[in-house]
């Protein structure tokens, strides 16, 4: 006997899938950011699987959210130590 439910990753490409007419609305240009921001929640794949959000977007916004803020921080760690003077580690 199959899955019923698919893996979180063919379900991440399923959901991406239905974003095709806004990506094609995209200038050209964006819509490479689009697939890189997209493709950011793939790191994220395994924390999606195990939140079982009936919506699967869901996880995938909170993937990219976190990604983003993650680096985030990370710059602005970086932006006080060079403040601080330690400027000898790059971003």
């Amino acid at each position: 006997m199959g899955r019923t439910i698919p893996s979180f990753r063919i379900a991440s490409v399923m959901e991406k899938e239905e974003w095709k007419s806004f990506r094609k609305a995209l200038d050209k240009k964006d819509r490479k950011i689009f697939d890189d921001m997209f493709d950011i929640s793939i790191l994220y794949n395994s924390a999606s699987a195990y939140s079982a959000k009936y919506i699967r977007i869901h996880p995938i916004f909170m993937s990219i959210i976190f990604h983003h803020y993650k680096k985030l921080t990370e710059i602005s760690e970086r932006i006080k130590q060079i403040k601080n003077g330690d400027s000898q580690q790059t971003l």
